[in-house]
């Protein structure tokens, strides 16, 4: 008599899960029955491994720099290594720079281009032609409410951003006969480590506004709007909500004006009641 074969679970990648948003994401992805292959760079995996495992979810971990292509190279090998179609990609991580771009830093700006918007095409270069090989596959993008938006002190990060939601638009229009999907995820404000990370405390969104949501919740939308195969999902409360969808009849210069209220140095105190 031969022994029943074990159904595999689906595969998914989440980057940048050690924290914040890509961890919730990788949570997601457990609860409803995917095991894992998580990145970051630095941060330690262990904590965010057993987080997972607790959940059903067979875990596996790679510490990579995706800003360099040596680190996503690294990463694809993994997955070829495994042996394993990816089901699912949530290209996540990423991270956010604050302050007038006359006193940023240059270096700090150009690895955030490199990690938010060089890395996420060339993994996306790697991953891509088996799922269309395979006839399916999912895609998450991590972008923001940024993108659609001026964001005064925050230029550089916004329009990567920016770069993401139009490269996840366009990407899904191309796939659109290959059973391959592509979603944007635009979270409002949350809270996580973004604002320190970036330099924005003492800004009202920094300190004030990231309050209004919460990863978990961020990510639950984000995932189910990846399972339903949708575009993108401005997620957050029901402020975000209306924000994203009032921001595509504002004019550029008062969105502008708006969110330089939130973002400026010291905004937080001026913004006082």
């Amino acid at each position: 008599m031969d022994l029943e074969r074990p159904i595999m679970r689906p595969l998914a990648l989440v980057t940048g899960a050690s924290s914040g948003i890509g961890l919730e994401l990788a949570r997601q992805f457990a609860m409803n029955g995917f095991d894992l292959l998580i990145t970051a760079r630095d941060s330690d995996l262990e904590e965010p491994r057993d987080i997972l495992m607790a959940l059903g979810a067979d875990v596996s971990t790679i510490h990579a720099d995706l800003s360099r292509w040596s680190g996503v190279e690294t990463l694809y090998a993994r997955i070829q290594k495994m042996d394993r179609p990816l089901e699912a990609v949530a290209i996540n991580a990423g991270f956010g720079s604050g302050g007038p771009f006359w006193e940023t830093d240059l270096r700090n700006e150009l690895e955030l281009i490199r990690l938010n918007v060089m890395s996420s095409i060339h993994l996306t270069k790697r991953i891509l032609p088996a799922m269309i090989e395979a006839g399916s596959g999912r895609i998450l993008f991590t972008s923001s409410i940024s993108a659609v938006m001026p964001v005064p002190f925050e230029a550089v990060y916004a329009a990567s951003k920016a770069f993401l939601f139009s490269f996840a638009e366009s990407l899904r229009n191309e796939l659109k006969e290959t059973g391959v999907t592509v979603t944007a995820l635009l979270p409002g404000p949350t809270d996580t480590n973004f604002f320190r990370r970036a330099g924005l405390s003492g800004t009202k969104v920094g300190e004030k506004m990231k309050f209004e949501n919460t990863p978990e919740e961020v990510a639950r939308q984000g995932f189910m709007a990846l399972m339903k195969g949708k575009d993108h999902v401005m997620a957050g409360n029901l402020k975000t909500k209306v924000t994203g969808a009032a921001y595509k009849i504002i004019p550029e210069w008062a969105k502008a004006y708006v969110h330089r209220n939130m973002s400026a140095p010291g905004s937080a105190e001026e913004n006082a009641s």
